[in-house]
């Protein structure tokens, strides 16, 4: 299964992107769903994950108070509004889906990843 990302582009430090992942499997209500990132050099980091029902959003600490998550499972898609963005979050966002054990803030315990959104943040 191949997610689709979108929503990267090029800010200065201060504004917002939303990015947007469309997924094509019928199990998506189901899921958990989510966000990771990885910058140059870097290895992939958790960013946020939300449950199936919306009820427990999940962030690192780096994005906590900047960054929502949100799901439409009507239209298998999951969003991830940033604001205040950093130069630090510039990175590669990679859309995920279906946990499948192991650490929640590990990319090994998800099953579906889409390609990847390029966000570049200047200051």
């Amino acid at each position: 299964v191949q997610l689709q990302a979108s929503g990267g582009g090029l800010v200065q430090a201060g504004g917002s992107l939303r990015l947007s992942c469309a997924s094509p499997a019928r199990t998506f209500p189901y899921d958990t769903v989510g966000w990771f990132r990885q910058a140059p050099g870097k290895q992939r980091e958790f960013v946020a994950r939300i449950s199936w029902n919306a009820d427990i959003p999940s962030y690192a600490d780096s994005v906590k108070g900047r960054f929502t998550i949100s799901r439409d499972n009507a239209k298998n898609t999951v969003h991830l509004q940033m604001n205040n963005l950093r130069p630090e979050d510039t990175a590669n966002y990679y859309c995920m889906q279906k946990y499948i054990g192991g650490g929640y803030e590990s990319q090994s315990s998800y099953a579906y990843w889409g390609q990847g959104t390029l966000v570049t943040v200047s200051s």
